[in-house]
């Protein structure tokens, strides 16, 4: 079994996802940045990356699996299969967790056959050890290396297991949305501009809010809709914004968007 402050972590792609994953492990306390190895097609900008983060730059993806005792897959699905078959010899019986969106255990199953893999859909949050990472039920782990996947990716924030129908939907509202919660918090930023708040002060506001509200509502378990009315005493201010905000589709417009983003998905766009 792999103890987590010693254990060889490997990351084949080095891009966004990849390197908020790394970055919130180090950031935990965890795991130590010398632990984390990681290969990418650009090599001298993956170096920049690694030197910023005390990571180890390797300059083949053989190399990074041949370091590693956990690897994991940070290229864009499409690649997943061309860049991950040369390699599975060398990961044979190793522990691999996929980053790629829309791919799925059966997927990497073919590809690695030999490998024990899952696949997740994160967050970029995870960077803060304030994310999401969310497994697939269905994976080739050994009992020891699922406790140790739990373990190792739970140091980020929210950790579930779902089943593989609600995976793609899943990873949409954690993934997609931080996408979305940037252009609210952009748009009520541009709210308080307007009526005098400097944008420093107004987005440290927003951000802090938005935290706060998150956190309410994971200990409290409320519905939503019970904290809204929270705020919204009968006849005051808050009710107003919130009719305003129906009356030009808040509430439509976030739904359309990730009916949207499925779409596209699942090539129907």
């Amino acid at each position: 079994m792999f103890d987590i402050h010693t254990v060889k972590l490997g990351f084949i792609g080095y891009g966004n996802m990849a390197g908020a994953t790394a970055a919130g492990l180090i950031r935990s306390g965890a795991v130590r940045p010398e632990q984390i190895f990681a290969s990418a097609a650009n090599y001298d900008r993956l170096c920049a990356k690694a030197e910023a983060q005390g990571i180890r730059p390797c300059p083949t993806n053989l190399q990074t699996a041949e370091n590693s005792d956990v690897v994991f897959i940070g290229v864009k699905p499409h690649l997943v299969e061309s860049v991950m078959s040369p390699l599975r010899d060398a990961l044979r019986e190793k522990v691999v967790i996929s980053l790629a969106t829309n791919t799925y255990c059966c997927d990497l199953s073919r590809i690695l056959p030999e490998a024990h893999c899952v696949a997740t859909a994160p967050n970029t949050p995870v960077s803060v050890c304030e994310g999401i990472f969310i497994c697939e039920e269905e994976n080739t782990l050994t009992a020891d290396e699922k406790d140790f996947v739990q373990e190792l990716l739970s140091q980020l924030g929210l950790f579930l297991w779902l089943d593989k129908a609600h995976m793609g939907i899943a990873g949409v509202i954690a993934g997609c949305s931080p996408a979305f919660v940037s252009l609210f918090m952009e748009a009520l930023g541009d709210a308080g501009c307007k009526h005098g708040l400097s944008r420093h002060v107004v987005y440290k506001l927003i951000a802090q809010m938005l935290a706060g509200t998150g956190k309410m509502a994971l200990q409290s378990g409320d519905h939503p809709g019970q904290m809204k009315d929270a705020v919204c005493s009968p006849a005051g201010s808050t009710i107003v914004g919130v009719a305003a905000l129906e009356k030009n589709g808040f509430r439509f417009a976030v739904i359309d968007a990730v009916d949207q983003i499925e779409n596209k998905v699942n090539g129907k766009l």
